[in-house]
């Protein structure tokens, strides 16, 4: 073991935020042109180039969702577990809304009746919206605090309901949700259509930066102000794993915005995110195409770390009973199992990597009618 205890859990801090932010730059944008297939296909050649523009990649794309989750079992056990609990009913949810994209991408296409295509066009926008809706939801639950705790024996009590997660401060988060990946799925249309398509994701982008900016900004006072973060105040053991309540732990309001002032170098994730979607509306505008995908990536990106940074160390913290939130100290596996899986993300993480800028230089180019013409059996 090369590293000590305290020293992998702070890695695998990382390695988790690599992996979600690998999930939201490439699945990202497969949502936002999902969410956005009825809306700039006008017909269904056009709604057969939009969905062909994410067809070759979607689904090594979805694989860094299985492998966040994988990780969040095999690192953060006790997250893993109270997590798909408490938030069960919303993630059910997700996954029967994720259920219509392969089926939607494979069966749409294989009937040449408008009626058939109209309804799996729908299923891909439900597809493409609900998910980012529920997990931004979902985090503005977390950062609440989820309402759990746990008994003598470390067995886990959830209070809450699904209905509860719908407040004002989730809703609002899964509006950034939407928005963000909404941006960042038209600026991935933008450079990979031309014509009538790409002029009205150009707009989409432009409109869905804007909201992107607004919204943050909104969620961001909001946290600063009046929403109630969570701050450590007595941790006895820095080496204690699987026992949070061992820490002691405050509810007040703006503590979310503690490490800013104890880091100012994470105040750049903010202005990332913010310069990046403002980026966005100028380079679309511009028509200056991949630029304006890379300054939607940066923007998503930052948005992510912007809520991470302020979390941490904190990964689920409890409402019900602050002192039992999970952090990244406490609901961590052993020193020897993070060791093992370090370097299997050492070595598979670069490969996988590798692999995936690859398949996108072979898949590079944009995709036509014409395209979609000369191959109407072959492309979805």
């Amino acid at each position: 073991m090369i590293f000590d205890y305290e020293t992998y859990k702070v890695i695998w801090w990382c390695f988790v935020a690599v992996l979600l932010l690998g999930f939201a730059l490439t699945d990202g944008f497969d949502f936002g042109v999902g969410m956005s297939l009825p809306f700039l296909g006008k017909d269904d050649t056009e709604r057969r180039v939009i969905i062909n523009t994410i067809g070759p990649t979607w689904e090594g794309n979805q694989t860094w969702f299985i492998a966040a989750g994988g990780t969040l079992f095999a690192a953060w056990p006790l997250v893993y577990a109270a997590a798909f609990s408490s938030l069960y009913i919303a993630l059910i949810v997700a996954l029967f809304a994720l259920f219509f994209r392969p089926v939607g991408f494979d069966y749409r296409s294989k009937i040449a009746d408008p009626r058939w295509r109209n309804t799996w066009d729908w299923g891909l926008f439900i597809g493409g919206f609900v998910p980012p809706l529920i997990f931004g939801i979902g985090m503005g639950n977390v950062l609440q605090g989820i309402p759990f705790r746990y008994d003598d024996l470390l067995r886990l009590e959830y209070t809450g309901n699904f209905f509860q997660l719908l407040n004002p401060f989730g809703l609002l988060s899964g509006a950034l949700a939407v928005a963000m990946l909404a941006m960042h799925g038209a600026t991935f249309l933008h450079q990979k259509t031309e014509g009538v398509i790409a002029g009205r994701a150009r707009r989409m982008a432009m409109a869905a930066a804007a909201l992107t900016i607004v919204l943050f900004a909104a969620a961001g006072v909001w946290a600063a102000t009046s929403l109630p973060g969570y701050r450590i105040t007595a941790m006895p053991d820095a080496g204690t794993a699987f026992m949070p309540p061992a820490k002691t732990v405050i509810v007040a309001a703006g503590a979310w915005m503690d490490n800013y002032s104890r880091w100012p170098l994470t105040l750049a994730f903010p202005a990332a995110a913010v310069l990046g979607a403002a980026l966005a509306i100028v380079l679309s505008a511009a028509r200056r195409t991949i630029a304006a995908f890379l300054a939607s990536g940066i923007s998503v990106a930052g948005i992510l770390l912007t809520a991470g940074s302020a979390m941490f160390p904190f990964v689920l913290p409890s409402s019900l009973m602050p002192s039992h939130s999970l952090t990244a100290w406490d609901a961590v596996s052993s020193h020897k199992t993070l060791a093992v899986m370090f370097w299997v993300v050492v070595v598979m993480l670069p490969i996988i990597v590798m692999y995936t800028s690859w398949v996108y230089r072979v898949v590079r180019g944009k995709v036509t009618a014409e395209h979609i013409q000369e191959n109407q059996h072959t492309a979805y």
